[in-house]
């Protein structure tokens, strides 16, 4: 199951009350993050005019490698992160933000 489907199915099942398995929380929590990075790609690459071939090139991708970042799927290593991230003449900034206290 792709990680769209996985966040839809959670996301739907969330929403009917019927989540409470902690594995579908997780499911939708990585679900949500990719969906996020997905989208930052998207809107920097729109930002800078290029198609996904001409990203994909300057990256060192594919074009159906970007496509399924940009909607959300597949893992990606900090490498090509990095490449992505020059690529996009942008830095890549990682890091941990600790949880509030309850």
């Amino acid at each position: 199951m792709s990680g769209h489907s996985k966040w839809q199915t959670t996301r739907h099942r969330r929403l009917a009350g019927e989540v409470n398995d902690p594995e579908y929380a997780r499911f939708y929590e990585e679900a949500e993050a990719e969906q996020r990075l997905g989208q930052l790609v998207y809107d920097r690459r729109v930002a800078l005019g290029l198609s996904q071939a001409e990203l994909a090139e300057r990256a060192g991708m594919t074009q159906p490698q970007v496509s399924r970042l940009e909607t959300g799927g597949g893992n990606i290593t900090v490498a090509s992160l990095r490449r992505l991230a020059a690529a996009l003449n942008a830095d890549l900034a990682i890091g941990f933000t600790p949880h509030q206290a309850a």
